[in-house]
């Protein structure tokens, strides 16, 4: 049965249609955090993204799709997400299991960029063939080809919402003009999530912003309101608050894989500043699949406390 919880979540969204809300449920009400509002999903593109050695040398079996599948299931992950191969190769034989998402667009590390534009890898078609719940979709705020990323979401949004799937926004910001230290700043972050929730995503995935300020103009405003940034928390709590007053399911990704201690210290902050939970994909798959397991459980009962 539906919570009290998340029926108040999919009240923050009156412009969508039926299929929309319950898929959107449908993520919400699976796996370990069921009801609870909050999210814990595995995301496995870095094959693509980063390549195959660099991503799943370190544990062998990870180079096979359905082991990633199996690894959502036995977390009791809310959600699995991946690029449109991983998904046919196990779709079938997982069908009903498990609320999927399709990454529709992929970018490679074999060309540098310094402004990187991703590639439209997979369709709204795709999805629904799959059974997906929501089609997944990166864009890079700050990139000189970010406006071809916009139009290109927005199109498939529209596209995908008339079907009933969610939309997953990965919204990471990136570019010549964005310094690398700029590019997890707190007011690019919170800019990175405003744009992700007017493009009309439902869930926006982000990094975990750090305390330092990049726009020039940004540091006088912050600094005149006087926004509280300094703690974890605090700074999740001003993303959330820039995704539409905390209207929209804000989650944060897991970054590069680190220690237990590191992790958890890091989910507990997002937790204490009102996230709505974790996206991780090389700190969970990156180990043996008990660890990761074990792993996940921790992160779950930060959430679920």
């Amino acid at each position: 049965m539906m919570t009290k919880r998340v029926k108040e979540i999919l009240s923050h969204y009156p412009g969508e249609n039926a299929g929309v809300l319950t898929n959107l449920a449908r993520m919400m009400m699976s796996g370990r955090l069921a009801g609870t509002g909050k999210l814990v999903i595995l995301p496995v593109d870095q094959g693509f993204e980063h390549g195959p050695g660099r991503s799943f040398a370190v544990n062998p079996p990870a180079y096979d799709p359905a082991y990633h599948f199996q690894l959502a299931l036995d977390a009791g992950c809310n959600a699995y997400a991946a690029p449109l191969g991983f998904l046919e190769a196990g779709a079938a034989e997982f069908a009903g299991a498990i609320p999927l998402i399709l990454k529709l667009n992929n970018h490679d590390v074999l060309h540098d960029e310094k402004d990187p534009v991703s590639s439209q890898t997979g369709t709204v078609k795709d999805a629904l063939r799959l059974g997906c719940a929501a089609i997944g979709y990166t864009i890079y705020p700050g990139s000189s080809g970010s406006r071809a990323m916009y139009e290109q979401l927005r199109d498939l949004a529209q596209e995908a919402k008339s079907h009933g799937l969610a939309v997953v926004v990965w919204s990471y910001p990136r570019g010549s003009d964005i310094s690398k230290e700029g590019e997890t700043a707190i007011d690019v972050v919170a800019y990175a999530a405003q744009i992700a929730a007017q493009l009309g995503a439902h869930v926006i995935k982000v990094k975990a912003p750090s305390a330092h300020i990049e726009l020039a103009e940004a540091k006088k405003a912050y600094e005149k309101s006087k926004v509280p940034i300094e703690t974890l928390p605090q700074r999740i709590s001003h993303v959330v608050q820039s995704s539409f007053n905390g209207k929209r399911i804000v989650i944060f990704s897991g970054g590069a894989t680190v220690g237990d201690e590191q992790l958890l210290a890091e989910i507990k902050g997002i937790h204490e500043g009102g996230g709505f939970g974790s996206i991780v994909g090389r700190n969970s798959f990156q180990r043996p699949h008990d660890k990761a397991v074990e792993l996940l459980g921790k992160i779950m009962s930060i959430y679920a406390s």
